[in-house]
Protein backbone atom coordinates (compact mmCIF):
# COMPACT_ATOMS: atom_id res chain seq x y z
CA UNK A 1 0.00 0.00 0.00
CA UNK A 2 1.27 3.45 -0.88
CA UNK A 3 1.45 6.16 1.73
CA UNK A 4 1.36 9.76 0.62
CA UNK A 5 3.39 12.33 2.50
CA UNK A 6 4.08 16.02 2.47
CA UNK A 7 5.68 18.64 4.67
CA UNK A 8 4.03 21.96 5.45
CA UNK A 9 5.50 24.99 7.17
CA UNK A 10 3.88 26.30 10.34
CA UNK A 11 4.55 28.69 13.24
CA UNK A 12 5.67 25.64 15.26
CA UNK A 13 8.06 24.40 12.58
CA UNK A 14 7.70 22.00 9.67
CA UNK A 15 4.92 19.43 9.95
CA UNK A 16 5.10 16.03 8.29
CA UNK A 17 1.69 14.75 7.13
CA UNK A 18 0.88 11.28 5.85
CA UNK A 19 -2.21 9.76 4.28
CA UNK A 20 -3.29 6.43 2.89
CA UNK A 21 -5.17 8.34 0.19
CA UNK A 22 -8.49 8.31 2.04
CA UNK A 23 -7.62 9.68 5.51
CA UNK A 24 -4.94 11.57 7.39
CA UNK A 25 -2.84 8.98 9.22
CA UNK A 26 -0.11 11.09 10.84
CA UNK A 27 0.82 14.65 11.59
CA UNK A 28 4.27 14.78 13.13
CA UNK A 29 6.67 17.53 13.96
CA UNK A 30 9.37 17.22 11.31
CA UNK A 31 11.90 15.88 11.04
CA UNK A 32 9.78 12.85 11.76
CA UNK A 33 10.70 10.61 8.85
CA UNK A 34 12.64 8.30 11.17
CA UNK A 35 9.38 7.56 13.00
CA UNK A 36 7.72 6.49 9.77
CA UNK A 37 9.86 3.42 9.13
CA UNK A 38 10.02 1.47 5.90
CA UNK A 39 7.31 1.60 3.30
CA UNK A 40 6.27 2.73 -0.12
CA UNK A 41 6.16 6.54 0.03
CA UNK A 42 4.73 8.91 -2.52
CA UNK A 43 4.97 12.67 -2.74
CA UNK A 44 2.34 12.71 -5.49
CA UNK A 45 -0.60 15.04 -4.98
CA UNK A 46 -3.15 13.64 -2.52
CA UNK A 47 -6.57 15.21 -1.93
CA UNK A 48 -6.49 14.45 1.82
CA UNK A 49 -3.07 16.06 2.29
CA UNK A 50 -4.09 19.12 0.27
CA UNK A 51 -7.20 19.48 2.41
CA UNK A 52 -5.18 18.99 5.63
CA UNK A 53 -2.60 21.58 4.58
CA UNK A 54 -5.38 24.08 3.78
CA UNK A 55 -7.12 23.51 7.11
CA UNK A 56 -3.84 23.80 9.04
CA UNK A 57 -3.11 27.11 7.31
CA UNK A 58 -6.57 28.34 8.31
CA UNK A 59 -6.02 27.15 11.89
CA UNK A 60 -2.69 28.96 12.17
CA UNK A 61 -4.26 32.09 10.64
CA UNK A 62 -6.98 31.99 13.34
CA UNK A 63 -9.73 31.29 10.80
CA UNK A 64 -10.44 27.69 11.84
CA UNK A 65 -11.29 26.30 15.27
CA UNK A 66 -12.26 22.75 14.25
CA UNK A 67 -10.80 20.37 11.72
CA UNK A 68 -13.01 18.52 9.28
CA UNK A 69 -10.74 15.78 7.99
CA UNK A 70 -11.07 12.03 7.64
CA UNK A 71 -8.67 10.51 10.21
CA UNK A 72 -7.27 7.02 10.54
CA UNK A 73 -4.70 6.90 13.35
CA UNK A 74 -3.19 3.51 14.15
CA UNK A 75 -3.50 2.58 17.81
CA UNK A 76 -4.92 0.26 20.42
CA UNK A 77 -8.63 0.42 21.25
CA UNK A 78 -7.81 2.38 24.44
CA UNK A 79 -5.61 4.84 22.55
CA UNK A 80 -8.31 5.36 19.93
CA UNK A 81 -10.83 6.09 22.72
CA UNK A 82 -8.50 8.68 24.26
CA UNK A 83 -7.72 10.28 20.89
CA UNK A 84 -11.43 10.53 20.10
CA UNK A 85 -12.04 12.22 23.47
CA UNK A 86 -9.25 14.72 22.74
CA UNK A 87 -11.25 15.96 19.78
CA UNK A 88 -14.03 17.03 22.19
CA UNK A 89 -11.79 19.52 24.01
CA UNK A 90 -12.97 22.94 22.87
CA UNK A 91 -10.71 25.28 20.94
CA UNK A 92 -8.60 27.37 23.35
CA UNK A 93 -9.73 25.13 26.22
CA UNK A 94 -7.75 22.75 28.37
CA UNK A 95 -8.41 19.62 30.40
CA UNK A 96 -6.17 17.73 32.79
CA UNK A 97 -5.21 14.06 32.59
CA UNK A 98 -7.53 13.06 35.45
CA UNK A 99 -10.49 14.79 33.82
CA UNK A 100 -9.70 13.10 30.53
CA UNK A 101 -9.46 9.72 32.26
CA UNK A 102 -12.89 10.31 33.79
CA UNK A 103 -14.23 11.36 30.40
CA UNK A 104 -13.11 8.06 28.82
CA UNK A 105 -14.76 6.12 31.63
CA UNK A 106 -11.75 5.18 33.75
CA UNK A 107 -11.07 7.83 36.41
CA UNK A 108 -8.08 5.91 37.79
CA UNK A 109 -6.31 5.70 34.43
CA UNK A 110 -4.72 9.16 34.28
CA UNK A 111 -1.26 7.64 33.68
CA UNK A 112 -2.56 5.40 30.90
CA UNK A 113 -4.36 8.41 29.42
CA UNK A 114 -1.08 10.33 29.57
CA UNK A 115 0.71 7.53 27.74
CA UNK A 116 -1.99 7.39 25.05
CA UNK A 117 -1.90 11.18 24.76
CA UNK A 118 1.87 11.03 24.24
CA UNK A 119 1.46 8.52 21.42
CA UNK A 120 -1.08 10.57 19.48
CA UNK A 121 0.05 10.27 15.84
CA UNK A 122 -2.03 13.20 14.57
CA UNK A 123 -0.86 16.21 16.58
CA UNK A 124 -2.72 19.52 16.43
CA UNK A 125 -5.71 18.07 14.55
CA UNK A 126 -6.22 15.71 17.49
CA UNK A 127 -5.42 18.38 20.08
CA UNK A 128 -3.27 16.61 22.65
CA UNK A 129 -1.64 19.99 23.34
CA UNK A 130 -4.81 20.96 25.25
CA UNK A 131 -4.11 18.44 28.03
CA UNK A 132 -2.35 19.96 31.05
CA UNK A 133 -1.30 18.92 34.54
CA UNK A 134 -3.78 18.79 37.43
CA UNK A 135 -2.19 21.94 38.87
CA UNK A 136 -2.65 23.82 35.59
CA UNK A 137 1.00 23.49 34.54
CA UNK A 138 2.13 22.56 31.07
CA UNK A 139 3.36 18.99 31.18
CA UNK A 140 4.64 16.48 28.68
CA UNK A 141 4.26 17.11 24.99
CA UNK A 142 5.92 15.11 22.23
CA UNK A 143 6.62 18.27 20.28
CA UNK A 144 8.18 19.94 23.32
CA UNK A 145 6.69 22.34 25.86
CA UNK A 146 7.62 25.39 23.77
CA UNK A 147 5.42 24.14 20.93
CA UNK A 148 2.62 23.29 23.36
CA UNK A 149 2.77 26.79 24.82
CA UNK A 150 2.80 28.32 21.34
CA UNK A 151 -0.27 26.34 20.24
CA UNK A 152 -2.23 27.20 23.39
CA UNK A 153 -1.23 30.87 23.16
CA UNK A 154 -2.19 30.97 19.48
CA UNK A 155 -5.65 29.58 20.27
CA UNK A 156 -6.21 31.96 23.18
CA UNK A 157 -5.14 35.02 21.15
CA UNK A 158 -7.27 34.08 18.18
CA UNK A 159 -10.32 32.82 19.98
CA UNK A 160 -13.34 33.81 17.90
CA UNK A 161 -15.77 36.33 19.32
CA UNK A 162 -19.27 34.81 19.75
Amino acid sequence: MTTFMTTVQSPVGPLLLTSDGTALTRLLFAPGAAALGQGSWSVDECRVLLQAAQQLAEYFDGERTNFDLPLDPAGTPFQLTVWLALRDIPYAGTINYGQLATQVGNPRASRAVGMANGRNPISIVVPCHRVIGADGSLTGYGGGLDRKRTLLDLERRRQPVP
